[in-house]
């Protein structure tokens, strides 16, 4: 335990790559006001970022079940991108595909005009162009002329000892439902047909029944979800590229008195950067019906991602709130399930 508490303890907190538009664009923070909770897309809308294309996608099977291996805290998946194959990070705090620039720098540079800010939780972050892959592949699924980002990720590598081809975010899953079995080491897809999707009565990978629901929010390929300290309502990423939940120092002190510190602590942010933060216990959290009693958190001011985000956010819930309880999430319906 002391380990875990050690002053000097280092975590690769927040591997989400946060690929936003409109930079140079004023943001302020409207935390107090009153937001619409879905976003409106118009069908002839533009779309802002080649993440907000639909993709291409196919399955073996209706289902699919995945192992994965964990590297500290991270879902680690053995997936294949063209010819080229190894460990990629499961991040739905990612916006899409993101790949290490290490092993992808000779990939044709993507002809594209955008205006993304990339960064995270410590800032912005150095990529190359952008670029466009054949095919990707695990688990019997396969992604066709998928978009992706380049960036070195050779930090991570560094401090997790193993090498990391990229990061897969949410644009890949959008037409998914994903359950998270820590327990087992298992991850569970189910692709949701356009059928299902229009009519909106979509199967099951599990028996919902035993099952609490609650609901999340898509805005911008990032995965959102209500929750409760005390009698304040905070907005939360549900992040599985970060190692500990986080919430915001920035909060008003009632919410942070919730929280017993028990030491500080280094987050390693996507670009190597580094972010001081504390580290403790958050009591009396609830979402939905559900109750926790007591978890681990860490806080640090999460102005810099909110900027990128262009919105107001509370806190992450990363690996140990994920690894609870058997997990699962229908994109397409945009609802939250848990099996206590």
């Amino acid at each position: 335990m002391s380990s875990i508490l050690s002053s000097t303890r280092t975590l690769l907190l927040c591997i989400c790559i946060l690929v936003c538009t409109g930079a140079g664009k004023k943001w302020t923070d409207d935390r107090n006001k009153k937001q619409d909770p879905e976003e409106k897309t118009s069908p002839a809308k533009k779309l802002s970022s080649p993440f907000e294309e639909d993709v291409i996608v196919s399955s073996d099977s209706v289902s699919s079940t995945v192992p994965f291996s964990r590297a500290g805290n991270l879902i680690i998946i053995k997936a294949k991108v063209d010819t080229i194959e190894g460990n990629f990070i499961l991040d739905t705090g990612a916006p899409g595909m993101i790949l290490n620039s290490t092993y992808f720098r000779d990939y044709k540079a993507e002809d594209v005009e955008t205006n993304e800010r990339t960064g995270g939780i410590t800032g912005a972050v150095d990529a190359l162009l952008p670029t466009r892959i054949k095919e990707f592949s695990f688990g019997g699924i396969q992604w066709h002329k998928l978009y992706a980002d380049r960036i070195s990720l050779g930090h991570i590598e560094n401090i997790k000892g193993t090498r990391i081809l990229g990061l897969l975010g949410m644009q890949l899953f959008r037409r998914f439902e994903m359950v998270i079995d820590f327990q087992n080491n298992l991850l569970h897809f189910r692709l949701i047909s356009k059928t299902e999707k229009k009519s909106g009565n979509t199967a099951a990978i599990f028996d919902r029944k035993e099952a609490l629901e609650m609901d999340i929010i898509m805005r911008s390929n990032k995965v959102l979800t209500q929750g409760k300290i005390g009698n304040r309502k905070l907005m939360f990423i549900i992040d599985t590229g970060a190692e500990s939940n986080v919430i915001d120092a920035r909060l008003p002190g009632f919410v942070l008195d919730s929280v017993t510190i028990h030491s500080t602590t280094k987050l390693n942010g996507t670009g190597g950067s580094k972010t001081d933060a504390l580290y403790g216990e958050m009591r009396n959290f609830k979402i939905g019906t559900l109750f926790i009693h007591s978890m681990p958190v860490l806080v640090t001011n999460l102005e810099k991602m909110s900027f990128v985000y262009e919105q107001n956010i509370d806190g992450m819930l990363g690996f140990d709130f994920l690894s609870r309880h058997q997990i699962g999430f229908n994109f397409v319906t945009r609802k939250m399930y848990i099996w206590k």
